[in-house]
């Protein structure tokens, strides 16, 4: 019963996310509730699994708001002006070169393996870049989840470590001989963001030749996907300026630069930046300190630093609420041990028969399965299941897991709702949950199948188990 309610759920959330039926707020939170009174749990049992969820993603949720002020003060501020004119310069507004250094630089920046912070610093770099050439912002969230999955590999990343603690194998002897595939699957994400710029730039290629009324709907097409979350990217400009040139600033963009204040919040950043990499205090402090700062730095005055605080404030409160409901999605699901359940389930439905074809199955399965269980479920609920399903047809652990690093919410992890990072990438980009989902689960897939495949071929993953 739990795990068919489980099922359900999530079932219904995905349906309405995808769909575009309901607010993400509406499904994330109105859906489990539902069917947690359907399993026969009380109000007051619900009531104490969402106040434990919410405990959960509390912390993000702040981070997340002040997040967002910060670099929306900085842009206010003019800071990401020089980097958007030296990408154009080099890469002489071709949307490839773009898309192909956007993923290369969200690559970068998830050496780290933290996706958060992966997000924080990639899109808000080149968000404005995209917005002022007209690139669709799915492009920009596509082709930066598609950098942090390939790299959320590496040994110190969530997933590997989830999987080396499991089998009880060093994260090292996991990761080392699936180099090779993390390798292709790297030149692959590569390959796609090379295809999304062409795409985008035939796209934009068309536009121009349009009458320009009609023009300037589609240009702006793919910045307004979803225009109530757009202020989350931290944007305060005029939509209607955010395809112009970058050298054409609007006369408030202009009275809110601050070219004299740049190296000052340049450092500033870095610093940020250099705190949230090494730890140094809790991501949300981290920013909520740097809001005071930059207010105090850029804006003083009470009268106009309320200006800015108001001019992001929107975006931010409309995905901080939709990762507060995600956090009801998540506590009932494992206040009310569906989660659990669901694992179970999933490990019981697969036959003896298919047993020695498991390192198979979980790999090509692994970005479908990031939908539907979160790293913990499956690294920690799931994964021994399978383990223990293996050894009995010789089918080796290490194996298993190696297939499962391979997509199970390392290059899913992007599209996965029961992430907490998958709502700061999309809230971030201002694009819609479900349309993200859509435009970039195709791709997803295919890195991961392409890295099976390779690590069928150098012979890390085979079929059969045991002789």
């Amino acid at each position: 019963m739990l795990a068919w309610a489980g099922f359900l759920t999530i079932g219904v959330i995905l349906a309405l996310l995808l769909s575009n039926r309901v607010a993400a707020v509406v499904a994330l939170a109105g859906v489990p509730v539902l069917f947690a009174l359907i399993a026969g749990f009380g109000p007051a049992e619900i009531g104490g699994f969402v106040t434990d969820g919410l405990k959960g993603v509390s912390g993000v949720a702040v981070m997340f708001i002040f997040a967002i002020i910060y670099f929306g003060l900085m842009r206010d501020a003019g800071l990401f002006d020089p980097i958007i004119k030296r990408i154009v310069r080099w890469a002489g507004n071709a949307p490839v070169t773009i898309t192909v250094a956007t993923t290369a630089l969200a690559m970068v920046a998830h050496l780290d393996g933290a996706g958060a912070t992966t997000f924080l610093i990639t899109i808000p770099a080149m968000l404005p870049l995209f917005d002022r050439i007209g690139m669709s912002r799915l492009t920009l969230s596509v082709c930066v989840g598609l950098g942090a999955g390939t790299m959320n590999l590496l040994p110190w990343g969530g997933p590997t470590a989830r999987a080396a603690a499991t089998t009880e194998v060093p994260v090292n002897d996991l990761w080392v001989p699936l180099i090779p595939a993390q390798i292709v699957g790297i030149i692959v994400a590569l390959g796609i963001a090379w295809f999304l710029g062409l795409r985008e730039q035939k796209r934009l290629s068309f536009n121009i030749q349009v009458p320009s009324e009609e023009a300037s709907v589609r240009v702006g097409a793919g910045r307004t996907e979803h225009s109530a979350s757009a202020g989350a990217a931290g944007s305060g400009h005029d939509p209607e300026m955010q395809g112009s040139n970058i050298s054409e600033l609007g006369e408030e963009d202009a009275i809110l630069r601050r070219p004299k204040l740049l190296w000052v919040n340049a450092v500033l950043t870095i610093a940020v930046l250099a705190a949230l990499v090494t730890g140094l205090s809790k991501p949300e402090l981290i920013f909520v300190v740097a809001v005071i700062i930059a207010l105090v730095i850029n804006y003083p005055g009470l009268k106009i630093q309320t200006s800015r605080i108001e001019s992001h404030a929107t975006g931010a409160m409309l995905m901080a609420t939709t990762l507060l409901a995600a956090g009801v999605f998540l506590g009932i699901l494992e206040g009310t041990e569906m989660i659990d359940a669901m694992a179970k389930a999933a490990a019981g439905w697969i036959p003896d028969q298919a047993a020695p074809m498991l390192p198979l199955i979980v790999g090509v399965l692994g970005v479908p399965l990031s939908l539907v269980f979160g790293p913990d479920a499956y690294y920690f609920g799931i994964l021994p299941v399978l383990n223990t399903l293996g050894a009995v047809h010789g089918v080796p652990a290490i194996e298993i897991a190696q297939a499962s690093i391979l997509g199970q919410e390392t290059v899913g992890f992007p599209i996965s709702p029961l992430t907490g990072s998958f709502y700061l990438l999309v809230g971030l980009a201002g694009v819609d949950i479900g349309k993200h989902i859509r435009a970039m689960f195709g791709w997803a897939w295919l890195v991961s199948v392409v890295m099976v495949a390779v690590a069928l071929l150098t012979g890390v993953i085979t079929l059969g188990g045991a002789a």
